[in-house]
């Protein structure tokens, strides 16, 4: 299907499509540039101001337009070759859409009207950025694309809905090498403007768009630096800590809790996360039958992170079902998010030793549990085997058990 769609995307001759608009011209009209544009684009472009070509910049001698009939003739009988299944809606990009992307995209035009042709043609970058990773590739490395978007989110008044585009168009690039990387870089260098504008989005954008611009800056955190501008953005947490009671969509959760644990670098950082109820919210996530596995997974990881601190152990500890839903989710999920309840359970059962999280754990079948990680296959001497040794003394104490345990083999004995 792949092939399909990289078929469709070349079979579309560019000359038929609006250099503005990059959808086949319906009514194409040229300039005294000798530039053909679609007419309600270009009328667009003319009406909010402007005096130039927008695929050359020459300054118009006329504004005055003159229907194509040649072009029309010929995209009328290309469309009717092609049939009803015809893919003359289909994304398409060339080297002249970005081009001329890249030149509205650097105007200082905000006018209604503008506004909606850029987040027309940036939706439709967006879209064909996600059909391959060709596509992506094209469209990454453009000169001065990823720069020219990202200074969007650098002005002050843009409004929602371009902010809300351009986002979209990162989230189809990123994967891309090296564009974390750039994107990243832009974003230190933007005094806080980048991050002002992806809170606004995460405020009053789409659900969609929230998922996007959490994404992206999963994405961008990347070093100590980049973590910690995302981290002390004024705000930028506690709004990323209220999606999780305003939404309840799971794809929206999972992006926070990833984010939030690749940001939390400092004790600082998590103690704040604690602050803000994060451990309930986890609890919670944890106990619901219906979380999926890349959610709870997500949980995990982010739980781990804040038991690293005295603040994480504590709340932890606190939450009196917490340790006890760890337990139940150990060998559900992957082999990592296992590593991290592990270390979650080690964190406050031994290291803070506390006697009703051990009582949770061990009332929940927890020993069975515990044996079963540390009889899955983990090598001599790793760490989890190790925590989860551990684990087996002082929860066999609490329930009498009187198990010993060789740690030169994986057999738990009756002593």
């Amino acid at each position: 299907m792949a092939r399909e769609r990289d078929h469709l995307y070349i079979t579309v001759p560019n000359l038929f499509r609006c250099p503005i608009s990059m959808d086949v011209m319906r009514s194409p009209v040229s300039l005294c540039t000798g530039v053909t544009y679609d007419r309600a684009s270009i009328q667009h472009w003319l009406e909010s101001g402007h005096d130039t070509c927008p695929a050359t910049m020459q300054t118009l001698q006329s504004k005055d337009v003159i229907p194509n009939l040649t072009l029309r003739r010929l995209i009328n009988l290309w469309a009717q070759s092609h049939g009803p299944s015809s893919p003359a809606s289909s994304p398409s990009l060339s080297s002249q859409h970005l081009a001329s992307l890249v030149q509205f995209l650097q105007s200082d035009n905000q006018s209604e009207k503008f506004s909606q042709n850029i987040v027309h043609s940036l939706s439709r970058a967006a879209d064909f950025a996600r059909g391959s990773d060709e596509n992506r590739r094209f469209v990454a490395s453009f000169d001065g694309f990823v720069t020219t978007i990202v200074g969007v989110l650098n002005r002050e008044g843009v409004e929602i809905e371009v902010l809300e585009s351009v986002i979209k168009v990162l989230d189809s690039i990123f994967p891309q090498i090296g564009v974390n990387e750039l994107l990243s870089r832009l974003m230190v260098k933007s005094n806080g403007n980048f991050l002002a504008s992806i809170r606004l989005v995460l405020q009053k954008g789409s659900l969609s768009s929230k998922i996007e611009s959490v994404r992206v800056l999963d994405s961008i955190a990347l070093d100590a630096e980049s973590k910690r501008l995302i981290a002390e953005k004024e705000g930028l947490l506690s709004v990323l800590n209220d999606l999780l009671s305003s939404e309840t969509d799971q794809n929206l959760h999972s992006a926070v809790f990833s984010c939030l644990a690749s940001v939390s670098v400092t004790r600082s950082i998590k103690a704040e996360l604690v602050q803000f109820g994060l451990v309930r919210v986890i609890t919670s996530t944890l106990l619901n039958p219906d979380t999926n596995t890349p959610l709870a997974e997500k949980s995990l990881k982010l739980l781990s992170t804040i038991a690293t601190c005295a603040e994480g152990r504590s709340a932890i500890s606190g939450e009196e079902k917490c340790a006890g839903a760890v337990a139940e989710r150990l060998m559900k999920v992957s082999r990592g998010a296992t590593e991290d309840g592990v270390a979650v359970l080690w964190s406050v059962c031994c290291m803070l030793g506390d006697k009703r999280a051990r009582e949770s754990v061990a009332g929940g079948n927890g020993v069975a549990k515990v044996l079963l990680v540390m009889q899955s296959g983990y090598g001599e001497g790793h760490f989890v085997r190790r925590m989860c040794g551990d684990l087996v003394k002082v929860l066999s104490v609490g329930l009498g058990l009187g198990l010993r345990y060789d740690t030169k083999t994986i057999h738990i004995m009756p002593c």
